[in-house]
């Protein structure tokens, strides 16, 4: 974690713009296309730093993404033969703690070593390694050997690394990295307490359809136009359930753009400028050091870090006279300090430091330095082969042009400032803008996760309360904000469980029953849990005796039940509390799935219900934005039996941390974030949190009448009522005109909306869910939208329009395309742009490209910039 200036140009355009924040997942490409192309320049970014083939658009912090790369050497190679993860013991040790948790039910030994001194050819059993570049006590090593001997027993080899490090630094594709992992958040992106941040994940294209997280891709249009999308999702959980590469659902999509565009805006030069300067501040404190006779061990192979001999003085001792300075030093050992220095700071902070470290009693006597303070690397460590010489890194030298190509790309994306995104399951919601203005307040961005209790007590007061709320809010006893996501909770929620019955001697049981109706991520939480999953259909409502049935044929090895309450069908299980209680007299506890919460709030709760555990989607339900699919997070909240295996941390233990290790890098997860739904709660108070589920049902409810009378209702509960959303079935229009749910969703855009979910949980669907945001004028726009669509199908039914060649079927229409010379279509150019009077007077959203071919865009992968 590391200080960093966010340019004012990304702060207010772009972190503080609702065109980036306010965006959904870029699920709809036609209508994602500005951030999509800045995921592409994210994704050539790591990819040219690190050296390597292919990047994802990012993961979640450093530790999940090392976690990620050894599940994923695991599918590489027969994890049966090979069960065995060695991790260098100067790795992280945040990092090393969050692989001790994913290895324990992941069936992977993980060691814990010296690489220097360990003789990896005997080690037959080890699939892969991972190493630090540079290691947590700052020393740069080439890896050359240790991959080589790896590669020859069948291993692979696995960098974290340090972004701007690599920037003067040698790739770890130089010397045989198989993947390399780390976080971008100094690329311009505050340090939050912990989060959130963008990890990258940068690995060969042979493993491109192993590697977790969501990937940006290259395709062409129905017009035969380049355009982005999201490509290989049948790795994602959404399609493959317990068998994905990985739970993983999101990314942090507004803090990889924030990475992305600091490169952009410093181009490859500047990054380069940077990454010397903070260099040479690195050798002038070592250089001091010297002059001061103070014991530098490694004064060459360092990029920003020294460590330092403080004997022999006692280094907690010291550091506690440094910190009444105001001045933060880490503790190696009884012996060494580690100062580590970055963009924000100057040669004034090293002279303050020095002289304090001085002061302190440290030194012997003056002595001359051998340190040439210059900024260049190591001959042995510096970067030579050209890299980053792609158009956009090099391009752009002033903030008008900046500020120019940032609204040029938000200009192509449909987020909520131009109209509502109705997705069901989904909750986008308003972001309001008084919760949102803490984060950029500098007692909120640049605090340090691991600074000195001392110096956190109002930020941690300020989460503490928020766990408190979140308490309240579910009717449970205890809360940890500590996962990143709604799936890190899913899976933190399951270890929960999982400790909870090795403590009650129940160790054995591992079987979780998941209805048939549930999001993806339940299936692959449960398999990384190592939970022998049961599915159960809900298509019409929980069968009763089925499920007894079911739980009572595994009552000797149930753990789990997972449920979304309200049903992900769109309506409140009238039997849940009787389904909690079959599920507890079996031995199990049973898991509720937080997203459908908008529609509890103060209504009811996962307690009253007979949860145990349960997580929540405070980016849906407590208003923190989708960020353009990232960040989220995912808190989980227990009854009191479940409380003492919580996840803690092995650097900075939080107050509700358990016996259950991290699952996440930083104590509190994404606690930069957490401001925004204190803000919710605080703001809103009793009343108002209550209100938000009342009018969200109101309105879904008010939506589902209107629609009634022209689309097929999915059946709701015996009163015809939804609870918060609802859903159409498109199956009649199939069979009718041959208009599918993705004719309908592409057809919304060209009346300027984003479609709702699309397919699930019923196929050939369309799950519509309003939020308590949107008044009666808007709810009324997207109906009227919905009817003018159903009479435009009718179109086709009675013949008006040729089944192949209509507005449905060539959604959306592009602008270029509209105002071509030449119009060949059946219906006018008016019919496909502007089919309602409210286009002309509110103005039209033109989607940048037209429909996106998805299946080229598997079959052909372009993942980067190559010009």
């Amino acid at each position: 974690y590391h200080g960093t200036h966010v340019p004012g140009a990304i702060l207010r355009n772009l972190l503080e713009n609702p065109g980036w924040y306010t965006a959904y997942t870029p699920y709809q490409a036609e209508i994602s296309q500005g951030r999509l192309e800045s995921l592409v320049n994210y994704q050539t970014l790591v990819a040219e730093l690190t050296g390597m083939e292919v990047s994802n658009s990012s993961l979640l912090d450093e530790g999940t993404a090392a976690a990620e790369a050894m599940a994923m050497i695991a599918r590489t190679v027969n994890s049966k033969e090979k069960n065995q993860f060695f991790v260098s013991d100067k790795v992280h040790p945040q990092s090393i703690a969050v692989m001790k948790t994913r290895a324990h039910y992941f069936g992977m030994e993980l060691i814990v070593g010296d690489h220097d001194s360990t003789d990896f050819a005997a080690m037959t059993k080890l699939c892969g390694a991972l190493v630090q570049y540079p290691d947590t006590t700052g020393r740069l090593q080439d890896f050359t050997g240790l991959g080589q001997s790896l590669h020859k027993n069948g291993a692979h080899l696995v960098v974290a690394a340090d972004p701007l490090a690599l920037v003067v630094a040698k790739p770890p594709s130089e010397f045989g990295a198989d993947v390399v992992v780390g976080s971008m958040q100094r690329f311009g992106v505050p340090m939050w307490f912990g989060g959130p941040s963008a990890a990258f994940f940068a690995t060969s294209k042979k493993q491109v359809r192993r590697m977790p997280g969501r990937i940006i891709g290259e395709s062409m249009d129905r017009l035969g136009n380049p355009a982005y999308r999201l490509t290989l999702q049948t790795r994602e959980q959404h399609i493959r359930l317990d068998k994905a590469t990985s739970n993983v659902c999101t990314a942090q999509v507004l803090l990889a753009n924030m990475a992305g565009m600091y490169a952009v805006y410093h181009r490859s030069d500047g990054l380069k400028h940077i990454a010397r300067r903070v260099h040479g501040l690195a050798q002038l404190f070592a250089s001091e050091l010297e002059k001061l006779g103070v014991p530098v061990p490694n004064t060459e192979a360092f990029f920003d870090t020294v460590a330092f001999d403080v004997s022999p003085a006692d280094s907690a001792a010291i550091v506690e006279q440094l910190q009444a300075k105001q001045l933060n030093c880490r503790v190696l050992d009884a012996k060494l300090l580690t100062a580590n220095f970055d963009e924000t700071h100057v040669e004034e902070d090293i002279h303050k430091l020095v002289a304090a470290i001085k002061a302190a009693g440290v030194g012997s006597r003056a002595s001359a330095s051998t340190i040439v303070v210059d900024g260049a690397m190591p001959a042995q460590f510096a970067r030579t082969a050209p890299f980053l010489q792609q158009k956009i890194f090099n391009s752009i030298y002033s903030e008008t042009e900046m500020m120019r190509y940032m609204h040029t790309l938000q200009l192509k994306d449909l987020a909520l400032d131009k109209s509502m995104i109705s997705l069901g399951s989904c909750t986008m919601k308003l972001n309001s803008v008084s919760s949102l203005a803490p984060c950029s307040w500098p007692e909120i961005a640049e605090m340090h996760p691991f600074a000195p209790a001392s110096q956190t007590k109002g930020y941690v007061e300020m989460l503490e309360s928020l766990e408190q709320y979140l308490v309240s809010c579910t009717g449970f006893d205890a809360c940890s904000l500590q996962p990143t996501s709604g799936a890190s909770g899913e899976y933190a929620g399951l270890l929960v469980i999982r400790k909870y019955l090795e403590s009650q001697g129940q160790g054995h049981r591992n079987v979780c029953i998941i209805p048939r109706s549930a999001h993806g991520t339940n299936p692959a939480s449960a398999a990384m849990c190592d939970m022998k999953i049961k599915w159960i259909d809900d298509s019409k409502g929980m069968d009763l005796g089925e499920f007894k049935k079911m739980c009572e044929d595994h009552k000797d090895n149930l753990a789990a039940f997972m449920v979304t309450y309200p049903s992900t069908r769109a309506f409140f299980e009238d039997n849940i509390q009787e389904i909690c209680q079959i599920v507890h007299d079996n031995g199990g506890q049973v898991y509720m799935d937080g997203a459908n919460m908008n529609a509890q709030l103060g209504l009811t709760s996962p307690g009253m219900i007979g949860a145990d555990v349960c997580h929540l989607n405070l980016h849906k339900t407590f208003s923190i934005p989708h960020g353009g699919g990232g960040p989220g997070l995912g808190p989980i909240c227990v009854r009191k039996h479940l409380a003492p295996h919580l996840p803690n941390h092995t650097v900075v233990p939080p107050s509700s941390g358990g016996d259950l290790g991290p699952v996440s890098a930083a104590p509190w997860g994404q606690a930069g974030i957490a401001c925004i739904p204190w803000m919710f709660c605080t703001m809103l108070g009793v009343r108002g949190v209550t209100d938000s589920a009342r009018y969200a049902i109101l309105n879904a409810n008010y939506m589902k009448a209107r629609l009634a009378p022209h689309y097929a209702i999915v059946a709701t509960n015996a009163n015809d009522r939804c609870s918060h959303e609802f859903i159409i079935d498109c199956s009649e229009l199939r069979r009718r005109a041959g208009i599918v749910e993705e004719d309908i969703a592409k057809r919304l855009q060209d009346y300027g909306f984003h479609a709702p979910t699309m397919s699930w949980p019923v196929p050939h669907s369309l799950m519509v869910e309003p939020t308590e945001s949107e008044d009666q004028a808007e709810l009324d726009r997207f109906c009227d939208a919905m009817i003018a669509i159903r009479e435009e199908v009718r179109k086709i039914e009675n013949g008006t329009w040729p089944a192949e060649d209509n507005p449905l079927k060539n959604a959306p229409h592009t602008q270029h395309e509209v105002c071509a010379s030449e119009w060949t279509h059946p219906y006018t150019r008016e019919e496909a742009a502007f089919p309602v009077p409210w286009l002309l007077q509110r103005g039209k959203f033109w989607p940048s490209v037209a429909r996106v071919d998805n299946s080229l865009g598997d079959r052909k992968l372009k993942l980067r910039h190559e010009k």
